[in-house]
């Protein structure tokens, strides 16, 4: 069996399925193939990069598992979008103590352009001198406010972003910034924390001063691992849970 072209690219010592692999992830971070169209068919990724269809298969069935693709019983193998419920549910970890998660009520109180505090840039990797976005966003369920969300992004690659942008879109926030901005969240890692609600928090989350909330800093990533969101969300969970799943 030859090796596939441009495997200059991958580590020559990894399995051959992870060669092809970084092959696709690259496909899909150049936008050969773009969320929610379906990729060429084994037999034809095969044959592209000259292996096996089973070498192929075993390259896709990883990506299935990373959440990038998505199988589809009798209609191929689709790549992954965040308008799908089981990939928004990733990422969308509180739900009610009664009810389906989701369900949400979002009012966007700021988004404005600054420099990066160095602590918002050392986490996304930017300059001291480049500018961050910042968003704060209330999520309420049924007219009560559940979460207060502080976002950061890389100004850089949310051109144009504005509050009203964000509040006309009716999708998950992440679904906006995988098809306005080519912004794909692949992955991301969490710190969580029980805190007090200070007075501001509290005034926005209609508590006292004081009350619990659970802190959840996220950083999220795209492909290459690059960071492109740090997310800073205080939950109340009077009657909400966090949600995780061990696997």
């Amino acid at each position: 069996m030859s090796t596939p072209p441009a495997a200059e690219a991958a580590p020559a010592f990894s399995p051959l399925y992870q060669q092809i692999k970084t092959l696709m992830t690259r496909s899909l971070q150049a936008g050969e193939w773009r969320p929610g169209e379906a990729i060429p068919s084994e037999t034809e990724l095969a044959a592209r990069f000259r292996v096996s269809q089973g070498t192929v298969r075993k390259a896709i069935d990883e990506l299935a598992t990373e959440n990038l693709l998505v199988r589809r019983q009798g209609r191929g193998t689709f790549v992954a979008t965040h308008a799908e419920e089981q990939v928004q549910f990733r990422f969308l970890r509180l739900t009610p103590d009664e009810g389906k998660p989701g369900g949400m009520d979002r009012r966007f109180i700021d988004c404005r352009r600054l420099r990066a505090p160095a602590e918002i840039a050392n986490a996304l990797d930017l300059r001291p001198s480049d500018s961050a976005i910042q968003v704060r966003r209330l999520l309420s369920f049924r007219g009560v406010p559940v979460v207060l969300d502080d976002i950061w992004l890389p100004a850089a690659l949310f051109k144009g972003l504005t509050a009203e942008r964000l509040s006309g879109y009716r999708g998950p926030m992440y679904g906006l910034f995988e098809t306005e901005f080519g912004v794909r969240m692949i992955r991301a890692e969490e710190k969580i924390r029980a805190v007090a609600a200070d007075a501001a928090a509290a005034e926005l989350l209609a508590l006292a001063p004081g009350a619990p909330l659970l802190s959840v800093e996220r950083l999220s990533r795209t492909y290459g691992d690059r960071p492109v969101e740090l997310r800073r969300g205080l939950y109340n969970t009077a009657s909400h849970y966090y949600r995780n799943e061990l696997s």
